[in-house]
């Protein structure tokens, strides 16, 4: 019998053992899926925990309602990958396979930024993790005035827009507590605006100014006094603090740094198309392990998979697998007070305004904030839950279409 082995069971694992479970004969292929967690976490959800929208638990389900029937689970860790022998060792045996997809996701490295853990759950905080979250809901709480600023050390980080999601939610939580007048809120990031793609970031600086939330600018992090509440930059600029909440730099999977399989990130050489592994025979990549030069997002993984899926088979069955992912990425982006913007890009096409995912109808705008924009955000729990982590087909195309869109110069 061969084996396929699935690498990680978050988003893409789930969807990949789902729908490589309808295509391969059981008869004639094992599929397993290895992974330390009994639990599949709503990423996006994090979010929202701290202003008390969502509950941590509201995120969580048991990965048993996603691996399908004829698919073995493997909860251990895996601490060893070696590609040459096609053999994965885990903290209780070994695994071997035929065809293998890496899915081990992303992390933040706090440890990484030069004295950013002496003040780690005190006066610097994350939402990237679930713990995170919930100690910041309590540090929000509490805070009634100062000075918070969010801080991006670099990119690429898991779900880039996240960080203005959670300072417009801030803007929003502070108005609604009565204490947004005592509070200010600064943006400090490495890219030279709210974005990184011109007609997004000056449509989402407008925003940032509208609410105001000042942007600096150009920030490459180097170091955190956090007893003084300082950040201070590669250039030896400084800013000031009294609650800093993190994006530490991401990287991949230890196991895969471990493994040298990786870049020193821990990030894996993808082809940016096909997503087959261009340095290991019969292994494709999949989500935030990969290096593809787009979004580490759900959608992303999404948009992957159904590409992933039908590259696999091809090639499984002895044809060369079809260079059709062109990095598409799309993404509502919470602005506060019940509104959202959204987003729809690939490699070569930035963030435009216009109508999707029907041109001229909708429903729902890009970059132009609606309330139907919101209500699709907080309905994609329910269809990641429901549709995408079973596999099941949802009405969006992997590659990215231009109808609709408004190009620029004619907005």
């Amino acid at each position: 019998m061969k084996k396929l082995v699935i690498l990680g069971a978050g988003a893409g694992g789930c969807i990949i053992a789902n729908k490589m479970r309808q295509k391969l004969d059981e008869k004639e292929w094992k599929i397993t899926i290895i992974d330390r967690n009994t639990v599949n976490h709503y990423q996006p959800g994090w979010l929202f925990v701290p202003f008390g929208i969502y509950d941590i638990k509201d995120c969580i389900r048991p990965l048993s309602s996603f691996i399908p029937k004829g698919v073995d689970f493997v909860n251990e860790e895996i601490t060893n990958v070696d590609p040459v022998g096609k053999v994965i060792t885990t903290t209780n045996g070994k695994h071997d396979y035929d065809w293998i997809v890496v899915a081990t996701g992303c992390r933040i490295m706090p440890d990484e930024i030069e004295g950013m853990m002496d003040g780690w759950k005190k006066n610097i905080h994350d939402f990237y993790t679930p713990n995170g979250a919930v100690d910041l809901a309590h540090k929000l709480a509490r805070f009634e005035k100062g000075k918070i600023c969010l801080n991006i050390a670099e990119m690429p980080i898991k779900c880039p827009v996240a960080p203005l999601e959670w300072l417009f939610l801030a803007d929003w939580f502070f108005s609604l507590e009565g204490t947004r007048h005592n509070i200010e809120i600064e943006l400090v990031t490495p890219l030279t605006g709210a974005f990184t793609k011109p007609v997004a970031a000056s449509i989402l600086g407008k925003i940032c100014e509208e609410k105001n939330i000042k942007i600096v600018p150009n920030f490459e992090i180097a170091a955190v006094d956090a007893e003084r509440g300082v950040m201070e930059s590669m250039k030896g600029d400084e800013v000031e603090f009294d609650l800093l909440v993190a994006i530490p730099p991401n990287f991949g999977s230890q196991v895969i740094i471990d493994s040298d399989i990786g870049d020193p990130m821990g990030y894996m050489k993808t082809d940016h198309h096909t997503l087959k592994s261009p340095d290991y025979e019969n292994m494709y990549i999949l989500g935030d392990a990969t290096n593809v030069p787009t979004s580490k997002a759900g959608s992303v993984t999404h948009f992957e998979a159904d590409v992933l899926v039908e590259n696999l088979h091809r090639d499984i069955e002895g044809l060369a697998p079809r260079p059709e992912f062109d990095g598409h990425s799309n993404c509502f982006i919470v602005t506060g007070y019940e509104k959202a913007a959204l987003i729809d890009f690939n490699y070569k096409v930035e963030p435009l305004p216009g109508k999707y995912p029907f041109p001229g109808i909708g429903p729902f705008g890009l970059l132009e904030e609606s309330y139907m924009n919101y209500w699709g955000k907080m309905m994609f729990k329910w269809v990641y839950f429901n549709l995408m982590l079973k596999g099941k087909d949802l009405p969006l195309e992997p590659q990215m279409f231009m109808a609709g869109k408004k190009r620029p110069g004619k907005f």
